[in-house]
């Protein structure tokens, strides 16, 4: 609103006073973000400007005193399979992982306290123990009673929640272990990129599992750029003047490459990733303590105080710090706070509007520190494009390639999630029909409940909501 013009004929000398204090005041609350921002750039928050969310290097190793942990996650390499494989070649593991999970129950608790004073070994650490508990957990035969819980030996647990508090993130495989740490330069002597990457852990073994992880790498890197931008943005002295508009209206027309971009890289995994490779060899090894549900199995960490409150739904691709800076940016509003339009659906209302928050608690906490940062702005660009005409198209462009890129992750996420869990995982290995797949398929297919995704939430529902709630942001519709 003008405030200056809706005042009873001021004097003159009183609007030109108004008009002074107002423009102060403006200045001063700019300057004022500016000054946080420069006292907390990226760099403060664990972002790199070339890499993003990517340390610059690989984790080095851990010290010699955490060698047990180190050399049980290579020996664990390509030798343990999933509990509820059947086949030969499953079956011809199980030895071995009966006497590698007896070493990890027989390791000493490690107090990782050494560590924190390196950010990148305490990485390293929460991403070894990590991938340990995931592969102890889902190498164990499965049971008659599949709701049984599973312990987490201590000599795991305990160390995994330590780091994990220090680091401020949950204490189970996350996006970050699976893609952001788990990496190693082709060329140490060349900068990191995705020709000059290569993933080091994989469960499964598989060229599809790498081109999974690949494509995610791939897609955050081309997030650098977003961040760059959303960086830009916040830097501006004045978003007012001419220069700073046109500036703007530039960089929301750069934003829209870089979604597409984005949307496909998503598309690309198709060829390169086997849809029922990934539901039935790949994703299983995903999975947390509460991903198949409220019924489903419980993890116990031993010797953990109230471990029932911890976060343990393991990796989803909602952990993508880049996604949640692209959402806080164009304030896409998740949790349904803001009256917009169209009302949302039934379904809508029915989705866990908590998800994309919660998912936060499983980034590293440097990186939720820094989007904390970027929804404190006091100028959101929405807010700007809807004061600003010339600003209003490009910022509804960058919605509707957002939501273009929503769109085809729902029909990804259908494909490869959805439609695999109406098939029957006999594929592998040629394995004949037995007593555990026919248990496998009674709990996978007998539709109980949902289809979720590997948080346990309903994914249908799920990103349908996310979806809905970006065609929401767009200006022309409020």
């Amino acid at each position: 609103m003008d405030i200056i013009n809706v005042l009873p004929s001021p004097p003159q000398f009183f609007r030109l006073f108004l008009t002074l204090a107002l423009s102060l005041f403006n200045s001063t609350i700019n300057a004022r973000h500016r000054k946080t921002l420069a006292g907390h750039s990226p760099a403060a928050f664990d972002v790199d400007s070339r890499t993003g969310f990517f340390p610059r290097q690989p984790l080095p190793k851990l010290p010699h005193t955490f060698d047990i942990w180190e050399d049980a996650l290579r020996n664990a390499d390509g030798n343990l399979s999933l509990g509820e494989d059947e086949s030969e070649t499953a079956l011809a593991k199980r030895e071995f992982g009966a006497r590698w999970r007896e070493t990890i129950q027989s390791l000493p608790v490690l107090d990782t306290s050494v560590l924190h004073t390196n950010l990148r070994l305490s990485q390293r650490a929460h991403y070894v123990l990590a991938w340990l508990v995931n592969l102890y957990v889902h190498s164990i035969p499965s049971s008659s009673d599949d709701s049984d819980p599973v312990h987490v030996p201590k000599s795991l647990a305990l160390p995994l929640v330590q780091v994990s508090r220090h680091l401020g993130c949950a204490p189970v495989l996350t996006f970050a272990d699976t893609v952001l740490w788990n990496w190693e330069l082709i060329d140490p002597d060349q900068p990191l990129s995705i020709d000059n990457m290569q993933f080091v852990n994989l469960f499964s073994g598989t060229e599809d599992e790498k081109s999974f992880y690949q494509a995610s790498a791939k897609a955050e890197l081309r997030g650098v750029e977003l961040l760059r931008i959303i960086d830009d943005y916040n830097s501006l002295p004045n978003i007012t003047d001419l220069t700073s508009i046109s500036k703007v209206s530039r960089d929301l027309g750069r934003l829209v490459g870089i979604i597409d971009d984005i949307s496909e890289i998503i598309q690309s995994i198709r060829p390169l990733c086997d849809p029922h490779v990934f539901y039935w060899d790949i994703r299983p090894w995903f999975e947390g303590s509460d991903a198949k549900g409220p019924g489903g199995p419980r993890w116990i960490y031993e010797g953990v105080d109230d471990f029932e409150k911890l976060d343990l739904s393991g990796p989803s691709a909602g952990q993508s710090s880049v996604m949640h800076a692209l959402d806080i940016f164009l304030d896409v509003d998740h949790k349904l706070r803001q009256r917009r339009y169209p009302a949302p659906s039934s379904e809508n209302k029915r989705a866990d509007h908590g998800f994309m928050e919660r998912m936060r608690r499983y980034m590293p906490g440097k990186h939720r520190e820094y989007l904390s940062s970027l929804a404190a702005t006091p100028r959101p660009i929405r807010q700007l494009a809807q004061s600003t005409p010339t600003l209003r198209e490009p910022y509804d462009n960058a919605v509707l390639a957002l939501k273009r890129l929503r769109d085809n992750h729902i029909r990804i996420a259908c494909l490869y999630v959805v439609t695999m869990s109406r098939t029957e995982p006999g594929a592998r290995g040629g394995c004949p029909a037995s007593a555990m797949i026919d248990r496998l398929r009674e709990s996978r297919l007998s539709g109980r409940g949902p289809v979720r995704g590997t948080g346990g939430n309903e994914l249908s529902l799920l990103l349908k909501a996310g979806r809905d709630a970006t065609r929401r942001a767009l200006l022309k519709d409020n």
